[in-house]
């Protein structure tokens, strides 16, 4: 297993990514990032900002996990909207290409990137009670089929994350999109917190066994965080830092080491501060399942 991270270790834009962070990721333990530079225009950046960047990674033996994909709202019924989130996604890719990264990550996107500007889509993973429209799956789907190509050119796969609050709200439902679209660079980034609910989070163990079943090798890499029942009414599922929950590791773990140790966790969702914290645990619940640590 490869341990990566993300979050506030990183700048939003690529031209302020600095020598001094990959040591500090090499200081932590970690072997993989995953950047965020959601503040750059996908469409102005440049190979050379690029190269840059995978210089300093090859210099501390570093692994581009994944690149963002600005999260575009793939799902929009509006055909303009949605055929610019796929130009947007694919300048995403070919960033992801010359960052070296093995993946370019995204969500479906939200009807409640409505009226958004199209320069910055924000709002990717809110609520709308549109986002389980047949059409949106539809055009999910027409999507990633005018991605792929794309993706498999440049050798980048595009790790898709679901969440219960858009459409990709269940592992059925992500496997069912990823075997219409049919091709292997369109994969699964699994994040198990994003698909708990009130009837499996207090038992999440089956329930991540469940979603490893139905998804398999569909499965490319997975997020590190946790899980918390909050004592307020009606019903607060919230996300803290690995270890800090009640998400079941030893499942979680044993099954993405069975799918390839090669595999990455990427912890994200956690301060700068708690990273040592959140590593020290990860490599103590590795150690007590017998799971090796590249």
């Amino acid at each position: 297993m490869r341990f990566g991270v993300s979050g506030g270790l990183f700048p939003n834009h690529v031209d302020e990514f600095q020598e001094s962070m990959a040591a500090q990721v090499r200081e932590l333990g970690f072997t993989g990032i995953f950047t965020r530079f959601d503040r750059d225009d996908p469409f102005a950046t440049t190979d050379a900002q690029c190269r840059r960047v995978r210089d300093i990674l090859r210099d501390y033996d570093l692994t581009m996990v994944q690149a963002i994909g600005h999260r575009p709202p793939l799902i929009h019924p509006d055909e303009s909207v949605r055929r610019q989130a796929v130009k947007t996604l694919r300048a995403a890719i070919r960033i992801a290409a010359a960052l070296g990264s093995l993946s370019c990550h995204t969500g479906p996107g939200s009807m409640a990137q409505i009226g958004a500007d199209q320069s910055d889509w924000g709002g990717a993973w809110d609520p709308h009670g549109d986002n389980w429209d047949p059409i949106c799956r539809a055009q999910l789907v027409k999507s990633l089929k005018e991605v792929a190509p794309a993706a498999e050119e440049a050798g980048v796969i595009v790790g898709l994350e679901g969440h219960v609050l858009v459409t990709l709200n269940s592992a059925e439902v992500m496997r069912q999109v990823l075997d219409e679209v049919g091709s292997p660079a369109i994969r699964c980034d699994l994040d198990p917190v994003n698909w708990l609910t009130l009837d499996t989070v207090f038992r999440n163990g089956p329930a991540i066994d469940h979603m490893v079943d139905v998804l398999g090798n569909r499965i490319f890499n997975a997020h590190a965080k946790d899980v918390v029942v909050q004592k307020r009414l009606v019903i607060h599922i919230d996300e803290c830092p690995a270890g800090q929950g009640i998400l079941d590791y030893a499942t979680f773990m044993r099954r993405m080491e069975a799918l390839g140790p090669e595999r990455f966790l990427v912890v994200e969702h956690c301060s700068v501060e708690e990273l040592p914290t959140v590593k020290a645990f990860l490599d103590r619940k590795a150690a007590e399942l017998g799971i090796r640590v590249f």
